[in-house]
């Protein structure tokens, strides 16, 4: 499988603002630095907690298959398409009656292809996210976001930690999903 995100969530407006507001950062000057450690701290935040925080727009590639697959991202808002790859030649968009997918109330989504057709893989189209927005995020997810971004920007120079520090962790801890395998 490979996740791509296709439109990423708006992390410019409130976000920005309010890491800027922790760093007591009044310029523009370091912005796009600033949108930069607040999405890589959202993705750690979704590493950490197996849930993506913000609403976005995500493609996973899998193998076209007639057994139910599992997207690895959560929780999934809409499936928007299915688009068959082949082993050359251009995408094409699947028929609705050739795949079958299934929204969990878990915040899961599956898919399974009845007829691939030329299809070897398949493109899965999708919205996924916890939150429609910054703002609605919650306070733990945001904090925590805040918090990592801005140590990141402290300490830019020396190197970063490999885990969130257990201020953060703690903060984020509540929206952890654990699978037994």
């Amino acid at each position: 499988m490979k996740r791509a995100i296709l439109a990423p969530a708006e992390l410019g407006g409130a976000a920005l603002d309010e890491l800027k507001q922790w760093l007591a950062i009044t310029t523009p000057n370091d912005d796009p630095t600033l949108i930069s450690l607040l999405e890589a701290s959202l993705e750690l935040c979704e590493a950490f907690t197996g849930t993506a925080p913000i609403a976005a727009t995500y493609e996973e590639i899998w193998p076209a298959s007639r057994e139910w697959q599992t997207l690895s991202t959560r929780p999934i808002l809409a499936i928007t398409g299915v688009e068959g790859i082949p082993a050359e030649g251009p995408r094409f968009a699947l028929a609705p009656d050739a795949y079958e997918m299934d929204l969990g109330a878990d915040g899961t989504g599956m898919v399974r292809i009845i007829r691939q057709g030329a299809a070897g893989r398949i493109a899965v189209r999708f919205t996924a996210g916890l939150a429609p927005g910054w703002g609605s995020l919650p306070a733990g997810l945001r904090h925590g976001t805040i918090r990592l971004a801005a140590q990141h920007f402290r300490e830019r120079d020396s190197g970063f930690a490999a885990m969130p520090p257990a201020a953060v962790t703690a903060l984020w801890r509540p929206w952890r999903r654990l699978r037994l395998t």
